[in-house]
């Protein structure tokens, strides 16, 4: 590897384009090529950013040392499967394949090649997410509304593994520990697939998660709320704040004082953060924040999710 990391973003819809604009201005990369299967997508982003266009991945090989993979899920493994067994670093977009089998495979060519393997869960590097991690010990109840107006390119997967699974990652983080049960229920409303989804998750240790999320509400609404013993943390995943509530015992006696502050947390673009951390594990060696294991485990719950409501919505 030369001084720069030679880099490459298959698929430049419209979170491709973001991803290759933000490596286009990293002083220690240098953006080799994008890819697209629409010719005129693919050259309206490489003049952009100033590359080169191809409509096949395979154009890539050879020249690149870490790719982002952008492309719909369905397509995740034959797109990555090369580059994997090629040695090449790759952050690919989450939700990793549409069937478990699919991802596992994925997860074990990137461990087989020892290649950086990093899964687009952009929520976790969310200034505020990353903050609530550091604060959070044993919660107990976790409460999360993400929230949003229908979006036209989100048509090929369900509301679960397109923006729940966010919040499923970061729950499974924040609570570590094996899952007892799951109990949800959801609704197609716009598309053929689920739109409004509700899961409740059950953990060993006696914590519960529920988590609502919704393509086709009126507001945009994105908020988690975490319990623990004696404190309560809140975060606008929006603008990147924690407000905690704590009960603050009486030095004299009697019922505990209720205090609240806001922790001020620098904002940051998460993908900017999320690229950047994927560069750097690359270049120190280091496991990714959501490798390929992480990834798994957050689509096999979201999966298991999915399974519940189907079986809710069956005549």
């Amino acid at each position: 590897m030369g001084n720069k990391l030679r880099v490459g973003v298959v698929g430049v819809g419209y979170l491709g384009r973001i991803h290759a604009r933000i490596y286009a201005r990293m002083p220690e990369v240098e953006l080799v090529g994008v890819v697209d299967t629409d010719a005129d997508v693919a050259e309206a982003v490489a003049t952009e950013v100033g590359c080169p266009a191809h409509t096949e991945a395979s154009a890539l090989l050879g020249r690149v040392d870490a790719v982002s993979i952008v492309v719909p899920t369905v397509y995740h493994l034959a797109v990555a499967r090369p580059f994997l067994e090629a040695g090449v670093h790759m952050l690919m977009e989450k939700p990793l394949a549409p069937d478990y089998a699919e991802a596992l495979t994925l997860v074990e060519l990137a461990e087989r090649s020892g290649a950086v393997f990093q899964v687009g869960h952009l929520e976790r590097f969310n200034a505020g997410v990353m903050a609530l991690a550091e604060q959070v010990r044993e919660p107990r109840f976790i409460e999360v509304h993400r929230l949003g107006s229908f979006v036209e390119r989100a048509t090929d997967v369900d509301v679960v593994t397109d923006l729940m699974i966010h919040d499923i990652d970061i729950i499974l983080a924040l609570v570590k520990a094996p899952l007892r049960d799951i109990a949800a229920t959801g609704l197609p409303v716009l598309t053929e697939h689920v739109d409004i989804a509700n899961a409740r998750l059950e953990f060993e240790t006696g914590a519960v998660a529920n988590v609502t999320a919704s393509r086709v509400s009126n507001k945009k609404q994105r908020r988690i709320r975490v319990f623990g013993d004696h404190s309560y943390y809140g975060l606008n995943y929006i603008d990147q704040q924690i407000d905690v509530v704590r009960a603050k015992p009486n030095p004299e006696g009697g019922r505990a004082e209720i205090v609240t502050e806001t922790l001020k947390i620098e904002p940051r673009q998460p993908l900017d953060a999320e690229l950047a951390a994927f560069v750097q594990c690359i270049r120190t060696g280091t496991p990714p924040l959501v490798g390929g294991r992480i990834g798994l485990q957050a689509l096999d719950v979201a999966l298991k999710v999915k399974e519940k409501i189907a079986s809710c919505l069956k005549p």
